[in-house]
């Protein structure tokens, strides 16, 4: 009986992983200190920490050596809770990409916690309304991006740019130079070398000058 109990207990223990991440640019801030405090928060929550992570990078990438590490761990199910400093320790990759790194979390079945945040606990009763804000926020982002996009491809195209960026062949100030420097014998590679443009742009409007 005793045995029994004992074994049912132990298959309720929760295994936390720890990441913690400071940014290059912060000086003399080190890791340690935020883990520190997830070790004594795991530790009143009877967790029993497997993994640490520790990454020193910028939060906008996600490409970062024990961040990837983690996602493996978690998708090999080896621990349950990912427990972190705060969300922006977590990524500053945007609200969309975060968004979706917390929903990757849960797709592997591994519950996720912020330490100094609270509210942000998918292990307690307010995990659904927690993603349903994010998600609404993720979606205002993607709108306001492409209404950012829309309205700059729209600008560029009445100001008769293309991609974004003026067409060279409509800058008087550059094509005079051109001029300059072709009737002082320069080649066309040099030319474009001088004006930062390729060769087929300098050709392109040597013909049409010539038409």
């Amino acid at each position: 009986m005793f045995y029994d109990t004992f074994s049912a207990l132990e298959n309720f223990i929760m295994r936390v992983a720890l990441y913690a991440r400071v940014s290059t640019k912060d000086k003399g801030q080190d890791v340690e200190n935020q883990l520190l405090q997830l070790r004594e928060f795991a530790k009143s929550q009877s967790w029993t920490v497997t993994m640490e992570y520790r990454d020193r990078a910028s939060g906008k990438r996600s490409d970062r050596e024990q961040f990837l590490k983690m996602f493996e761990a978690a998708s090999r199910r080896e621990f349950d809770i990912l427990l972190f400093w705060s969300l922006d320790r977590l990524s500053r990759e945007g609200v969309v990409e975060t968004l979706n790194h917390l929903q990757r979390l849960t797709s592997y079945g591994v519950n996720y916690r912020s330490f100094t945040e609270q509210y942000l606990d998918s292990t307690g009763i307010f995990k659904e309304a927690i993603i349903g804000i994010l998600s609404a926020i993720a979606k205002q982002e993607r709108v306001r991006l492409s209404e950012r996009v829309t309205a700059g491809l729209e600008r560029a195209r009445k100001e008769g740019r293309v991609g974004g960026r003026p067409k060279v062949e409509d800058d008087s100030k550059t094509v005079k130079r051109l001029h300059q420097l072709r009737t002082q014998g320069q080649s066309i590679r040099g030319i474009a070398g001088k004006l930062g443009i390729s060769t087929n742009t300098v050709l392109k409007i040597l013909r049409s000058q010539a038409a």
